[in-house]
């Protein structure tokens, strides 16, 4: 138990306002509860929209309106180049250069297209490792992959699952469980972070053992972009995937993220499948076959940007860049420490899933219930705590630094507490 932390409106209080970050929660809109704001426990499923985000909108409204095709190169954002707008932030969120990030597509989308160009079977070299019970689009991506160059997802996908009566998965089996795959392992994809436990895995040691086999390291970063800062390049992992409207606040359907090591992405021979969009700005408009692709992520870029999609990426990526991904960070570790230590003077039976080790994961705690789960779930949405519910069993609270305060999570302790 903490015993710097107080279960009380004193104590809350006195945190929010200490809290450097704390104005950046008047910078969004909430969902309304009986005339207040709800306690959106909710951004690791789809982030709240921030109050700049009606005016963005209108500005590339307006300069479609006024500029029409011109708007490509006259716009206040010229739409030709949207997409370097997210580089330098999201590049210093995932630890890269601008270079090795874009944006575009949605994550399955540049899951399945980055896979076409690092999943390349042998007979001997094929198998993938994955976690078990990864997000289901991921299952999904890789099995149908496997098929379509014809071999058996029984086969080909090796799943990790946590040992008997353990909910998380251990480092060193992961470890083994790569070690022993020698030459038959083509890749490991994992999910940065688990969505169903919350576990954040160990990237640098994960793609290290990838590498030693010969393997290149691919991870779904979606709920890691905007929750952690991580080190991609410097971790040397190959390539990774991340959604934008989780703790990004993209909003719903919002254009994906995309890393792809220096060392594959200045490679123009690197395979992969090429767009209009992705071809070299200086020879794009000759309108010619060959394509050339643009140096670093940038060119497994398909299509035109979608501007309107991304305007509400752009605003939010201004919010962060004000508050820093690495205060963010802080202030997560010590507000879901506050959560942790508030679900301990509770007396439902229910478990926390999630590491206990801070370094071991984000803003979300998972509350495993063996019985009633839906019912409290139910409860609490109707208490105006908005959070979500997982089979089997767990309820997922993520209080998200940029607009989430100490006040918050204790008035979710309070009404926990009259359920018991």
């Amino acid at each position: 138990m903490n015993t710097a932390f107080q279960p009380t409106i004193s104590f809350a209080a006195a945190q929010d306002m200490s809290d450097g970050l704390a104005s950046f929660k008047s910078k969004f809109h909430f969902p309304q509860h009986e005339g207040k704001d709800a306690i959106y426990f909710c951004g690791n499923s789809l982030g709240l929209q921030a109050r700049s985000v009606e005016a963005a909108i209108r500005q590339e409204l307006e300069d479609w309106r006024n500029l029409a095709v011109e708007g490509y190169f006259r716009a206040k954002n010229p739409w030709l180049f949207y997409h370097t707008h997210f580089s330098e932030t999201m590049a210093g969120m995932m630890g890269c250069s601008p270079e090795e990030v874009t944006v575009m597509n949605t994550l399955t989308v540049n899951l399945h297209l980055i896979l076409q160009s690092f999943y390349r079977p042998t007979k001997e070299r094929y198998r993938i490792v994955m976690e078990a019970g990864a997000f289901p689009s991921d299952q999904y991506a890789l099995e149908t992959l496997v098929r379509l160059h014809g071999l058996d997802p029984d086969d080909a996908l090796v799943e990790i699952h946590p040992r008997e009566g353990e909910k998380l998965l251990r480092t060193e089996d992961i470890l083994d469980t790569i070690a022993r795959q020698g030459n038959s392992l083509a890749m490991t994809l994992m999910g940065g972070i688990n969505y169903y436990t919350g576990q954040f895995y160990d990237i640098p040691a994960i793609t290290a053992a990838a590498h030693q086999q010969g393997a290149y390291a691919g991870w779904d970063l979606a709920h890691v972009a905007g929750n952690i800062p991580v080190q991609l390049h410097d971790w040397n992992t190959d390539f990774a995937v991340w959604c934008s409207y989780k703790y990004l606040n993209g909003g719903p359907g919002a254009a994906g993220g995309l890393f792809v090591h220096e060392r594959h992405g200045n490679d123009p021979a690197f395979p992969r499948l090429g767009g209009w969009w992705g071809n070299d700005e200086k020879t794009r408009f000759r309108m010619e076959k060959g394509f050339v692709p643009k140096p670093g992520a940038a060119g497994w870029q398909i299509s035109t940007a979608q501007v309107f999609n991304m305007a509400a990426l752009k605003a939010s990526l201004e919010l962060f860049k004000d508050a820093g991904i690495e205060n963010l960070r802080a202030k997560s570790l010590r507000l879901t420490a506050y959560l942790e230590f508030l679900l301990g003077q509770t007396s439902l039976p229910c478990e926390i899933i999630t590491p206990g080790d801070p370094q071991q994961r984000g803003a979300q705690l998972s509350l495993f219930f063996p019985k009633d789960g839906t019912a409290i779930h139910a409860r609490m949405m109707e208490s105006g705590i908005i959070c979500d519910y997982r089979e089997p069993g767990v309820i997922r609270l993520a209080p998200a630094p940029l607009y989430c305060s100490y006040a918050d999570v204790l008035r979710f302790h309070d009404v926990l507490k009259s359920f018991s």
